[in-house]
């Protein structure tokens, strides 16, 4: 099969197409003939060493949606021919950045006849990202007002339509060129984050949940704005390091805050079938911004990146 993979550490350059073997199911484990896969921002953490790949050479990618190839022991419920969509790969697996994939059973779930391949797979890790935060993590309630920062992102406005879908009032930050369309994905509010009244503008709605994708930025935000014993949820940085300027103005919210990875969600398999649930439903889109062929992966990890965008990217083999 043609697959794309990296030998060493570096750059998108590192990134080639190359002609390996088809990998063969594990027990508990199915091979997917990949019709899409979606791209991540964490897919070029591991390409470039930041976070260590499963081995070298490595095929990126956390999400897939396809059709069952074939099925190891121990796979019940699944047969040859069935529509699947998975995520959680990429890290102690071979990635999907391939024609075919080997997916455990415990990341994968049925693919609704109605929800398009690449649409499944730009869902996966995004939506189940969105879905830990808000509602394992936070557990967000129908009626509460929800903040989230980055709503424009592949987990942001993905969280944006999970919110909306929960009956809670919706606030987000992005680009004024977002703003419409994150209004139709169910945003009540959205905000410039440029605006230089920005804390004072969303502090008049008291946030009881906070989903923020940079808390080095944030911190003293979220404390500021949020109503009392809110939940913070963090899902990402841009610097190592984070801390409060103001202690004492978020401990006299008793504010929770809670840092979390996708990765260690306890049941991927079950999410992914709640999230199946609502894209068929139309409760929850994702949108797509653009599509590219495994020989410009290194195109689409840069675009990832380094561009503005509202949505995900896939691959499609």
């Amino acid at each position: 099969m043609r697959a794309v993979r990296y030998h060493d550490h570096g750059g998108p350059e590192v990134l080639s197409v190359e002609e390996t073997d088809r990998p063969e199911p594990d027990d508990h484990e199915l091979l997917v003939r990949v019709e899409a896969a979606s791209v991540n921002p964490v897919d070029t953490y591991f390409r470039e060493g930041s976070y260590e790949p499963y081995e070298l050479p490595m095929t990126p990618g956390s999400d897939v949606a396809g059709v069952v190839e074939a099925a190891g022991e121990g796979t019940p419920g699944f047969e040859k021919g069935d529509r699947v969509f998975a995520t959680g790969l990429g890290r102690d697996h071979q990635g999907t950045y391939a024609e075919y994939a080997a997916v455990p059973i415990d990341r994968v779930a049925h693919l609704p006849e109605s929800v398009a391949f690449d649409a499944g797979a730009a869902a996966g890790l995004v939506s189940v990202t969105a879905w830990r935060a808000l509602l394992d993590h936070a557990g967000l309630e129908p009626a509460e007002t929800c903040l989230i920062h980055g709503g424009s992102g592949g987990v942001g406005h993905a969280a944006v339509g999970l919110a909306a879908a929960t009956s809670a009032e919706v606030l987000a930050t992005a680009s004024p060129d977002y703003h419409d369309r994150l209004a139709d994905l169910g945003a009540d509010a959205v905000f410039d984050y440029a605006r230089d009244d920005l804390e004072e503008s969303v502090a008049e709605y008291e946030p009881a949940v906070i989903l923020d994708h940079r808390l080095d930025e944030y911190l003293d935000f979220d404390a500021s704005v949020a109503e009392r014993r809110a939940r913070v949820v963090g899902i990402g940085n841009t610097q190592p390091a984070a801390g409060w300027e103001n202690v004492p103005a978020a401990r006299s919210k008793e504010i929770d805050f809670q840092l979390m990875s996708m990765f260690n969600t306890p049941d991927f398999a079950a999410v992914l079938e709640r999230i199946a649930r609502l894209l068929a439903n139309d409760d929850l889109t994702v949108e797509i911004d653009r599509s590219y062929g495994l020989e410009d992966a290194d195109e689409a990890q840069r675009a990832v990146m380094e561009e503005s965008f509202l949505g995900k990217i896939v691959i499609e083999p």
